[in-house]
């Protein structure tokens, strides 16, 4: 009876059964209970209000109330977010379910569910588990598949990194819509943050999916050209038959790109994406970076470069924010494409919309319909930018250092923005599984003898700063891709935290105040005014979940430190990192130089421009540090598994 169950519901989930053709609605995301989770002990709230990243605790705000000024500091048009445990309640339920509506890009315009996965092949990995755990999925492709010198055979398994829970019926991070005989797949955040333990089968909030195959499951949709955008495709060396003519601005035309040739480059962009990463810059260069883990009290500012460091809960609403906003449904990005992408907008959505899935998104050159006219007729949020569910700033399209477009993904009937602000304060009470202590004082003596507090400080073991690349030395094209974006800029600024969604006529717009100090580090997290950018110091917690380490994953080694080395001998032969040799290759020299010519040699990392270099910073023999200073350096750092002082939170 159970397997007839998990049959029935994997099915009716994940592939819409035939019995329902035709009629009915519903959607599912699965949502672990607190009972399947290996960290369901939270820090305890003792925040009232986050006000543009300023923590007010409940004594202050009962103080604050007492005087006029204090009431509009905490007042929505000042910025102000008030934080309860039903605050709490929607961030976590959001973090698991809320796609902004991107299951129409990911369904409709890529093809998530038209290339070599289908939902049938899904639903049967599901249920062949059984009810058990996995923290990844095996899928059957249902086709012969290439890309590039890879191969698979129609049958063969593919390493998706997805993770069900012990007996669940769907895919954490993975949200099933049916509607009517339509089948639709969008993507949350608990995708990539939330994690199955593979020794006790239970979840780990906040722990990134380190082995989320997100690259290639993007590389087996039938329309990863929509993804152009994230990789290093040349245009010009895909370039189409110069009958295939689109109309442009000023009345002229463009070229359409060769379909099958850039669908081909577009494919081995995107799968060359080691697992565990993702590539969220839109800079036309192949550059992922390691998925970060939530848990992220006092770990500001946030995204690999720091860019995420204003606005609500220091930056994190802004990372939450342009998951949606920015990566998720591209065909946002037409209005910026001019001075992003140097292309006309017709002819950027022309190039993601002849591969579109759905017939009525796809672009027919010979026919007289424009692409912006295709969008325009099917959105499903007419007014609004794109596909997804978006407020929108007057300042639309620029980047206001709140936001990468002046986009707020947004669900109906709450506050603009208040589903990502709500996650922020949800993600901030997280905290990893309990670890091991033994020998942590030791190492803790060894971390402050070789001076890693001078950048690993404050309660998450993180200065907050941004640090130049010339001088942290780790591969640069990350640090600078939001370069671009510095052509179109606008002051920053979010709606009043009461603003309802949809919008009104006349939302009101607060100004994010940023000079002196700060606003130099935001342009450096951008690569904005002349610098080249930088990496920020990351938080300490939970380096235990976390491994390959740096900002582009390429500090990897396996249980066999001889040959388990970087990217090609683990996560490339679907081997997980070893946490403490991971470490051991950061802070050892000769460990590091095999890790880093492992990464050199394999073409696949070269793609993904993976180096495992810099962050030149050694306990070692050359730098007086003998064995066991090392080991218990490693297990010190492993230990840490909360924050270092009493201060408050989210």
């Amino acid at each position: 009876m159970r397997s007839r169950s998990l049959l029935v519901g994997s099915f009716v989930l994940l592939a819409a059964g035939a019995g329902l053709a035709g009629f009915g609605r519903f959607s599912y995301a699965p949502t672990p209970s607190r009972e399947a989770l290996a960290n369901p002990d939270r820090y305890p709230i003792s925040t009232a209000y986050d006000v543009l990243g300023r923590r007010i605790g409940r004594e202050e705000a009962a103080t604050l109330r007492t005087t006029e000024a204090g009431r509009r500091t905490l007042s929505p048009e000042a910025g102000a977010f008030a934080i309860d445990e039903a605050v709490i309640a929607r961030g976590r339920e959001a973090f698991y379910t809320e796609t902004f509506g991107n299951e129409v890009f990911l369904t409709d315009v890529m093809g998530m569910l038209d290339g070599a996965l289908t939902p049938y092949e899904v639903a049967r990995a599901v249920l062949l588990l059984g009810g058990t755990a996995t923290h990844n999925l095996q899928v059957r492709v249902a086709q012969d598949v290439r890309i590039g010198e890879r191969q698979w055979r129609k049958g063969d398994l593919v390493s998706t990194g997805l993770d069900v829970e012990k007996g669940g019926l769907g895919i954490i991070g993975l949200k099933t819509f049916y509607d009517r005989g339509h089948l639709r797949l969008g993507i949350t955040c608990a995708l990539c943050h939330a994690a199955v333990d593979p020794r006790s089968g239970k979840v780990v909030e906040g722990a990134p999916n380190a082995d989320l195959n997100a690259g290639l499951l993007l590389a087996l949709s039938a329309n990863a050209s929509a993804y152009f955008m994230h990789g290093s495709v040349d245009l010009a060396a895909v370039a189409g038959d110069p009958s295939r003519t689109i109309p442009t601005a000023g009345g002229g035309t463009a070229v359409l790109p060769d379909r099958d040739k850039l669908e081909a480059a577009a494919k081995v962009e995107v799968a060359s994406w080691p697992p565990g990463s993702f590539d969220s810059s839109a800079d036309r260069v192949t550059n992922p970076t390691s998925i970060p883990s939530s848990f992220s009290a006092y770990g500001e500012p946030y995204s690999w470069s720091g860019r995420e460091a204003v606005g609500p809960f220091h930056g994190l609403s802004s990372l939450n924010n342009n998951v949606h906003a920015a990566n998720s449904d591209t065909t946002q990005l037409a209005a910026a494409a001019p001075w992003l992408f140097g292309l006309d907008p017709d002819l950027y959505l022309g190039i993601l919309f002849q591969g579109a899935v759905n017939p009525a998104l796809r672009y027919d050159p010979t026919k007289a319909t424009r692409p912006s006219a295709i969008l325009a007729a099917f959105d499903p949020t007419p007014g609004s930018p794109g596909l997804n569910r978006y407020a929108v700033l007057p300042s639309f399209p620029a980047t206001n250092y709140m936001t990468d477009n002046g986009l707020f993904a947004s669900a109906a009937g709450e506050p603009a923005n208040f589903a990502n602000n709500a996650m922020s304060a949800f993600q901030n009470l997280l905290r990893p599984p309990a670890a091991p202590k033994a020998g942590a004082e030791a190492g803790r003596a060894v971390f402050a003898r070789a001076g890693c507090a001078g950048c690993h400080a404050g309660p998450a073991l993180t200065n907050n700063r941004i640090v130049p690349v010339g001088e942290i030395g780790t591969e640069p094209t990350r640090a600078r891709a939001g370069a671009k974006m510095e052509a179109h800029l606008a002051p920053p600024s979010m709606f009043a935290t009461d603003t309802p969604f949809p919008l009104p006529a006349d939302p009101r717009i607060v100004p994010i105040p940023l000079e002196g100090e700060a606003l130099k580090q935001v342009r450096l997290g951008w690569a904005h005014a002349g610098t080249e950018g930088g990496y920020k110091v990351p938080n300490l917690v939970g380096l235990a979940w976390s491994a390959p380490y740096l900002h582009d994953g390429g500090v990897a080694v396996g249980t066999d430190p001889a040959g388990q080395l970087g990217v090609p001998g683990t996560l490339e032969s679907c081997l997980a990192p070893d946490p403490r040799n991971s470490l051991r290759a950061l802070v050892d020299r000769d460990l590091r130089g095999r890790v880093v010519a492992a990464n050199r040699a394999s073409a696949t990392a070269r793609t993904a421009r993976v180096t495992g270099e810099g962050h030149p910073y050694w306990v070692d023999a050359a730098a007086g540090f003998g064995p066991a200073d090392q080991e218990a350096l490693l297990g010190y750092l492993l230990s840490i598994d909360a924050l270092t002082q009493d201060v408050p939170v989210p």
